[in-house]
């Protein structure tokens, strides 16, 4: 009951943030998963790595909300999303298949440097320019197995990869943003089942695993994450953005570090 009345918390705080700075929640779920799950006293093998996965399953849920509203608005490039999915599917599995296979303290490490990368981009306001001349099929295969191979291991949507690329691909920003959110559906379905399937006779799980998926953290950050995200979203156009996301690079240093402290 702990767990999920902190998970309900936890899903308070990343749905805004998700709305406000227009990022995935994995970013924050997973490092406050993992030492949530530290705290508890799960096999320390499993901590991060059943943080990743849960952090991904939740991502399911929020997709679906968020693909459905840029759907409405007309913003999402189905042809551009259909070309993405297949390598995102493959590399999110592939990725859950590394994952598991890593050494926990290289899962930290990547965890925690893929933290530090994001928090430099948004300290010095590092956003990518809008290119041109599209780009070819194989282009899109190629990245898109990077983008799903590199989410599945830190437990995000993958927005952080996506619309930098649709954006250097000359798309401009708010179709990148409905397509980016579009793609981090394929990313947490695929995810899930190859985390959950990988687990599935996994020793040393807690009570109310599917494979190394938590439930109880699911449900809780999945219910409040749905409805405070729209809160961050209305912030957004209230609050100096800019300031606020060097606050944020700040968090995302603290928690880099607190992974690589554990």
């Amino acid at each position: 009951m702990e767990i999920l009345i902190i998970s309900l918390l936890l899903g308070t705080v990343s749905g805004v943030l998700a709305g406000l700075f227009g990022i995935g929640g994995g970013l924050v779920i997973v490092p406050v998963l993992a030492m949530v799950f530290k705290h508890w006293a799960f096999p320390e093998n499993l901590q991060l790595l059943m943080a990743v996965a849960t952090s991904l399953t939740t991502i399911v849920l929020t997709s679906v909300s968020s693909v459905i509203a840029h759907h409405r608005f007309g913003a999402v490039v189905w042809s551009k999303v259909g070309r993405l999915a297949p390598g995102i599917m493959l590399g999110a599995g592939l990725g859950a298949v590394v994952a598991e296979s890593l050494p926990a303290y290289l899962l930290r490490y990547i965890l925690a440097g893929f933290l530090f990368y994001v928090g430099c981009q948004m300290a010095m306001q590092k956003t990518a320019e809008l290119g041109g001349g599209g780009q070819k099929p194989w282009q899109d295969y190629g990245v898109s197995l990077f983008i799903g191979v590199l989410s599945a291991i830190v437990g995000i949507g993958g927005g952080t990869l996506t619309v930098p690329y649709l954006l250097r691909g000359g798309m401009v920003m708010q179709k990148a943003v409905a397509v980016s959110s579009a793609c981090g559906l394929p990313i947490a379905a695929a995810g899930t089942v190859s985390y959950a399937l990988l687990g599935w006779s996994a020793q040393g799980l807690p009570d109310w695993s599917l494979g190394y998926v938590y439930l109880p953290a699911f449900l809780g950050v999945s219910l409040s994450s749905v409805f405070t995200a729209p809160l961050g979203a209305k912030l957004a156009h209230r609050l100096p953005a800019k300031r606020l996301k060097r606050y944020f690079s700040l968090l995302l240093f603290v928690m880099a570090a607190k992974l690589l402290w554990h």
